[in-house]
């Protein structure tokens, strides 16, 4: 590139140590508190980052939402600290630099709209800025439009927007985020625009390292892209073409999906320096695994590391406690599931994965409306598959973290399990692993998940995070243990099959609902010294 010159100390802040990073969304989640107590708000957004042995290292600041591009505070109770003179944001940056963290500004590239008061949708409001620039926006899903990357003067308007953030906040770099929300070019030429989207990656690049001379610091750029390169080419992200010329230290790598190809782009970006940090939202969850236990979060990060990841990242995780929120005021917000609180104490190491027990799992589609694209809607993702009827095995990808068969003496046992919908009491299943039948254990004709509701249609992912069981539902869970041996490091093939049927009925499927593999050590068993 024909820009300025990176300071030296560039490089270093590239390459720092990013075990785990907290896409974070603070002021969207207390706004009970806005112009009021901010020692509270900072006990419950620092809680987890506080906590010893926490393994976060950077936070990416996605609160764009609270200085709006137009330069007005909608929101009143940011208007108020900002009359008493506190500009909360560079309170929440310089908090974050005392405790060493790293502050990233995130910056949605296309998000929805905000109501007058900053908070939820604009579901009536037409947004000024769109009505009067309408060649800024690409119409689609949302009914305002989203803002397109096409159009040289809104990449001049974000441009400005951004350099005045780096100019006026101590932050360490800018994450272009891409996941909110796609499309961001014009519907069905997207690939065909691709230079517009590469053209302002390259301004903004230019942009701050023209910022970093003046100031003598190192200012970053991260991009939040799809989670393999051809979903990147279907939303019009070249995203090869941003690491051949060095457009960005580090890609965040999808969002709402478990299955990232961490060798594609380590493939892209070989001989550079550029990093990669896959993702996970615990909101807008991958379907079926909202809120799950830390032996699946253990197998998904473990995963990413496991293929290369330089370390991972969270979105829409709590930051404390369902105690700490409730202690400082949180009325919409209850915190996230123990195992969140787990996860950032051990996830982002393979060490402190180590001999702990994991569950890994096939993604499922769906449950992501809120895009006309590739992005978040995992789409392709393998499941809910219906069987064969004449007993041919779906055969179905499983990645394992754990090297199973050269730990087998320090392992208590591996278990498949398969959940399906449409099975009645006779029928059976053939489960295999790697080509070899697996003896199967149990069937239990009762199964309920409050998170798969089959026949009826896939809620759209997100909301309060409650699932209620329903009495009424039917599903079948099989089981067989699996001989430690048979499992190998890395891809796994998981095959199933329906041997018989009892009675048999055209027309109705027994459709494969989830497919998961737990692996359980006897040092989380109480059976191993430490």
């Amino acid at each position: 590139m024909n820009v300025v010159q990176a300071v030296s100390s560039h490089a270093d802040a590239a390459n720092r140590r990013r075990r785990m990073i907290v896409q974070f969304d603070v002021l969207g989640e207390m706004t009970e508190l806005y112009g009021h107590d901010i020692d509270k708000l900072l006990a419950f957004t620092f809680h987890f980052a506080d906590e010893r042995g926490s393994q976060i290292d950077s936070i990416i600041w996605d609160i764009g939402e609270c200085i709006p591009l137009e330069g007005v505070m909608a929101n009143a109770g940011i208007r108020k600290w900002k009359e008493q003179g506190i500009d909360i944001v560079a309170v929440l940056l310089d908090e974050a630099g005392k405790r060493g963290l790293e502050n990233i500004w995130n910056h949605r590239i296309s998000e929805v709209d905000f109501g007058p008061g900053g908070l939820g949708l604009g579901m009536e409001e037409q947004s000024r800025l769109k009505a009067e620039h309408p060649d800024w926006v690409v119409k689609s899903w949302w009914w305002q439009g989203l803002w397109n990357l096409a159009s040289s003067d809104l990449r001049a308007y974000k441009l400005a927007y951004l350099r005045g953030i780096a100019e006026q906040y101590a932050i360490d770099g800018i994450q272009l985020d891409f996941s909110r929300h796609v499309p961001c070019l014009p519907v069905g030429r997207q690939w065909e625009c691709r230079e517009h989207a590469t053209a302002f990656v390259d301004m903004v690049r230019r942009m701050l390292l023209e910022v970093e001379a003046a100031q003598g610091r190192p200012l970053l750029l991260a991009a939040k892209v799809p989670e393999n390169p051809a979903g990147c080419r279907i939303d019009g992200l070249d995203v090869a073409e941003w690491a051949e010329r060095r457009l960005v230290d580090f890609f965040s790598l999808g969002s709402r999906t478990i299955d990232v190809d961490i060798a594609a782009f380590r493939r892209l970006t070989e001989g550079t320096s550029i990093k990669l940090y896959p993702c996970l939202d615990d909101h807008h969850a991958t379907d079926g695994y909202r809120h799950p236990p830390i032996e699946f979060f253990r197998g998904v990060f473990g995963n990413w590391l496991q293929q290369g990841a330089d370390g991972v990242q969270t979105f829409n995780w709590a930051s404390a406690t369902a105690e700490v929120y409730a202690r400082n005021g949180s009325l919409r917000y209850q915190g996230g599931p123990p195992s969140q609180r787990q996860a950032y104490l051990e996830a982002g190491s393979m060490e402190t994965l180590r001999r702990k027990d994991k569950q890994f799992a096939v993604e499922r589609r769906g449950g992501y409306p809120w895009a006309e694209g590739y992005f978040n809607r995992n789409d392709g993702a393998p499941l809910p598959a219906a069987l064969a009827n004449d007993g041919r095995r779906l055969e179905l990808a499983l990645s394992v973290c754990d090297d199973v068969a050269a730990c087998r003496e320090e392992a208590v046992g591996v278990e498949l399990a398969v959940v399906l919908y449409g099975a009645r009491p006779g029928d059976r299943l053939a489960l295999c692993v790697n080509g070899v039948t697996c003896e199967v254990e149990s069937y239990d004709y009762e199964w309920k998940d409050p998170q798969l509701f089959s026949p009826a249609p896939q809620p759209a992912s997100g909301g309060s995070g409650v699932y209620e069981v329903n009495p009424e539902q039917r599903l079948l869970r099989v089981t067989a243990p699996v001989a430690p041996g048979l499992c190998k490091l890395g891809a796994n093939r998981i095959g199933i099959g329906a041997v018989k049927r009892l009675p048999f009925l055209p027309g109705k499927d027994i459709v494969v609902e989830k497919v998961e593999l737990a692996l359980r050590y006897k040092r989380e068993a109480g059976l191993l010294q430490e």
